[in-house]
């Protein structure tokens, strides 16, 4: 099974779309057009995305992640409501993307004899710097 796009999760009713007026410059086209799009996403109610997708996907999403388990991606910055919800879909794409490739497992390694000697020794010289630093001790 691929990666499920915008259009598979458009198709199985798992997108809603909101939208308002944009922040910010505009004129007075800011103040009467809904321009901006809010696109909602239901993580937890997805039936397309497999649960390790859906967990890595929570994690990426961050704050974009609603106590309900719902993904919110607003996009406002284009003049055009297509340019916007087009915006927003790409930037779920690109999430989806990201969340299907199971992270790299770390493989555990050692430093070298070598780094561990030159460690040592930079400690050892460190370790005079201060002694050489110090008052010297007075004699009986």
């Amino acid at each position: 099974m691929g990666i499920p796009g915008h259009d598979d999760l458009l198709r199985a009713g798992e997108l809603s779309f909101d939208f308002f007026r944009s922040s910010g410059p505009g004129g007075q086209n800011v103040n009467k057009v809904s321009t901006a799009v809010r696109l909602r996403f239901s993580l937890s109610a997805s039936r397309l995305l497999p649960e390790g997708v859906k967990s890595r996907l929570a994690r990426l999403a961050g704050s974009r992640l609603t106590t309900d388990g719902v993904l919110v991606i607003e996009a406002q910055r284009h003049r055009t409501q297509e340019g916007n919800r087009r915006d927003a879909l790409e930037r779920l794409d690109e999430l989806i993307a990201r969340a299907w490739r199971p992270p790299t497992p770390r493989r555990p390694t050692k430093p070298s004899r070598g780094a561990r000697e030159r460690r040592l020794d930079e400690k050892r010289g460190r370790a005079d710097t201060k002694r050489q630093r110090s008052r010297p001790a007075e004699a009986d």
